[in-house]
């Protein structure tokens, strides 16, 4: 029964944080996916965050399981709204209780095991989102057309051609954009011309995509997620949504701007450096719609004669006689004199040493946290902390390695990362 769209909709955010991060390794080593640094400042979880402010809707769950010290730390420091607000942004991670005893055994399993939480908001409406996905979208805007169109689950959608049909689950639909069918991941040689997004229902759509593609962006009207969730499915791409489509109205949402999973390191890389471009995928600069992260009081950045092209740098930077193209460097980063960075995401660090720190490190013969002179570093990404000595090179030389661990770094899809708190003595060739 889908809810009467006279009545205001008390509206329930829950982000999904994901399972352990693998393909975001090393990057989720010591963090969960959502508290991964982007940007420069940023860290994932902020898109979905923002989004949500942005729509309106002030009461957001964050739900994980691996990691979630930093994500923790990060959600304390930079979402506390007014009294006045009843906002809030909370963090719940798997607990035992009396009814469940495990860890959250898929996405829906997570949502299910945190419902006597939710139950107290008294909310009409969910909004699930993914805590890994780099978008823009006016929620209100997706619940409104919701509502109206009596639907009782609503999942957002991508337009997609053939190719990239067949990583995503794909929906079929009719004229009036309700889902008659769910595939999950078709073979790229399976036959799927039934499944093509109807005249109706392709507005200004381009000629080339021709399938809905999931974005695991869902609305549920309260009491059909309850309903659907008493049961023991663990996923709700997999089991939920293709068994809420048998005997429930649900409802395609056609979204037409940028959308990225950034669940891999080659797509977290992609995405960061496309922010180095003139008018980029996806815009930070948008003054009615900011993206929100911790605020942290750092200095301006210092650029002490060097050429910057194509490059963000955030605040608290000190960068010396340096050449930086194409490149995204992160906060409290120090770069020193005679060093060439392109194509470098440098995440910055999390404090600025101090002298006896330092001096401790001169003893010692160990780095400074940042980048020493004159090193040379191309198609990298660089953890927070990470210290990297003098003359150092770095995915310079041509050299390919096998993906994986390599003992000073990893590397992934030809993109070499510096592991975060890594050291790296002076002299070394990567």
């Amino acid at each position: 029964m889908a809810t009467d769209s006279s009545v205001e909709p008390r509206v329930l955010a829950i982000i999904l944080g994901g399972g352990k991060g693998t393909r975001l390794y090393p990057l989720t080593k010591e963090r969960s996916k959502p508290a991964v640094p982007f940007g420069g400042k940023y860290r994932i979880v902020d898109i979905p965050i923002s989004n949500c402010i942005n729509s309106g809707y002030r009461k957001i769950y964050l739900l994980t399981q691996f990691n979630s010290a930093s994500l923790h730390l990060h959600i304390i420091n930079s979402y506390n709204f007014d009294r006045f607000s009843k906002g809030f942004v909370e963090i719940l991670a798997a607990e035992q209780t009396p009814e469940h005893s495990g860890w959250y055994e898929g996405t829906a399993d997570a949502v299910r095991k945190n419902l006597m939480h939710f139950r107290a908001q008294r909310p009409t409406h969910y909004i699930i989102l993914s805590g890994d996905q780099l978008y823009r979208m006016d929620l209100k805007a997706f619940m409104d057309e919701h509502i109206k169109s009596g639907a009782e689950i609503t999942i957002a959608a991508k337009a997609v051609n053939r190719s990239d049909a067949s990583g995503f689950g794909i929906m079929k639909v009719d004229d009036s954009n309700r889902i008659t069918e769910f595939m999950e991941k078709p073979a790229k040689d399976m036959n799927i011309d039934d499944w093509k997004i109807p005249e109706a229902s392709r507005g200004s759509l381009p000629a080339n995509l021709e399938y809905l593609a999931s974005m695991g962006i869902y609305i549920f009207d309260a009491k059909t997620m309850e309903e659907m969730l008493d049961n023991e499915y663990g996923d709700f791409g997999k089991e939920i949504i293709p068994e809420a489509i048998k005997t429930r109205q649900v409802n395609s949402y056609v979204f037409d701007g940028y959308w990225e999973d950034i669940g891999t390191i080659r797509s977290f890389y992609e995405a960061t450096l496309d922010l180095t471009n003139p008018i980029p995928n996806f815009d930070f600069y948008n003054a009615q719609k900011p993206i929100y992260t911790h605020m942290r009081n750092l200095p301006p950045s210092k650029i002490n004669d060097a050429s910057l092209t194509a490059t963000l740098a955030s605040e608290g930077c000190i960068i010396n006689r340096a050449r930086l193209q194409r490149s995204v460097i992160g906060v409290r980063s120090i770069i020193n004199e005679g060093c060439d960075l392109s194509g470098v995401v440098m995440m910055g660090a999390d404090y600025y040493e101090n002298d006896d720190e330092k001096k401790a490190k001169i003893k010692s013969g160990t780095p400074f946290i940042g980048i020493g002179k004159n090193c040379k570093i191309n198609k990298a990404i660089i953890d927070k902390n990470a210290s990297v000595g003098d003359n150092c090179c770095i995915n310079v030389n041509g050299k390919h390695y096998e993906d994986g661990d390599h003992g000073l770094f990893y590397s992934a899809d030809g993109i070499i990362v510096i592991r975060k708190g890594a050291v790296i003595p002076a002299g070394t060739v990567i």
